[in-house]
């Protein structure tokens, strides 16, 4: 197991050279443990892509429990929305379409409903949608006993809508964004956090969602924002900061993450990690977020003297290999799918 049990003694005594930026913190082990788990699981990403033969890992946690990609849009659904929902040249492809289809896949947020309308309606299209046909595709989904929704995280039911089943209060939410014109009004903000506020007015939307949701929209050309200009900590992620900072000071949690986003190359460098970056992108604070809510989760069990806010002390899930990665595809405005190529082809990952 590469991160063992540390005694019960202060980051800064256990690391006298810490730099400014730490210093009015009192920051648990877990902090330390944020970088290496970060730098572990995207070498497991790379080792899966590079074919080589498992074990992936010396890390006993990492190797028994499933988490997600340091970087997010590395991560299964979100490779295949980018890739299958998104950019696609057999569907249509005016702003309308596109916003349509990126809600209607992430409302569920699961591979196997979305290929199951496309086995039942063909191509994908808000030209053609009807909600009774769409209605009644789940419904027998659900007589048949099949989860039509996925469990990374949870979506109430849209009940100012009416309807008894939860599938059909997200389609009447579907069919109210794009009454609205969300599509025109989001393509009209400048700000990430502007496009929040829009998404996070609809039913069911708090704050977790609506930034789930504005960063999938932002893997499309509908928007251009920057994934460092705002970010929203979700429940796992205020776990893991509690976790890692026992007193935050007069910083509040987007500060933090922010923090950790701005001075990533540095504490890298600093604890001695080599970390490889997604082709030259640095963590985002998407990505940050997200590796707070997966570093509660394995300090669980490597840390399990540090409690978080939520108490919870297993980890629920346990790791099913998938088979192999597919050659990963990132939005076109990142500039980094001709490096990915590039290196498959000629030097995989040295």
């Amino acid at each position: 197991m590469i991160y063992k049990q540390q005694q019960r003694t202060s980051f800064q005594e256990a690391d006298s050279k810490y730099p400014s930026y730490l210093k009015s913190f009192d920051l648990s082990p877990v902090y330390k443990t944020y970088w290496k788990f970060a730098c572990e699981r995207q070498s497991i990403y790379f080792n899966r892509l590079n074919k080589k033969e498992r074990p992936w890992t010396e890390d006993s946690v990492l190797s028994v429990h499933k988490f997600t990609n340091t970087y997010r849009a590395a991560d299964r659904v979100s490779q295949y929305l980018i890739k299958n929902v998104i950019y696609r040249d057999d569907l249509p492809n005016s702003a309308e379409e596109i916003f349509f289809r990126i809600m209607l896949f992430k409302l569920f947020n699961k591979i196997e409903t979305w290929e199951l309308l496309e086995q039942s309606f063909g191509l994908i299209s808000y030209k053609n949608y009807s909600f009774d046909a769409y209605d009644e595709v789940l419904k027998k989904a659900m007589e048949r006993k099949a989860r039509i929704y996925s469990a990374a995280y949870i979506i109430p039911p849209a009940r100012a809508f009416g309807f008894d089943k939860k599938h059909q209060n997200h389609l009447q939410l579907l069919q109210k964004m794009m009454s609205d014109n969300l599509v025109g009004k989001l393509a009209k903000t400048n700000k990430m956090k502007q496009a929040f506020e829009l998404i996070k007015g609809y039913p069911t939307m708090g704050d977790f969602l609506a930034y789930q949701f504005v960063t999938d929209i932002n893997y499309s050309e509908l928007t251009d924002f920057s994934e460092m200009e705002f970010v929203v900590p979700g429940p796992g992620a205020r776990d893991g900061l509690r976790k890692c900072f026992k007193d935050k000071k007069n910083f509040n949690e987007q500060e933090l993450i922010q923090l950790m986003a701005n001075h990533q190359e540095e504490e890298f460098s600093r604890l001695g990690l080599s970390f490889k970056s997604l082709w030259g992108r640095p963590l985002q604070l998407i990505d940050c977020q997200n590796l707070f809510c997966e570093v509660d989760k394995y300090s669980r069990v490597a840390h399990p003297d540090v409690m978080g806010i939520s108490g919870r002390t297993r980890i629920k899930q346990k790791y099913n290999y998938t088979g192999e990665l597919e050659q990963p595809w990132f939005p076109p405005k990142w500039n980094i799918n001709e490096k990915i190529a590039q290196s498959l082809t000629l030097h995989p990952y040295k």
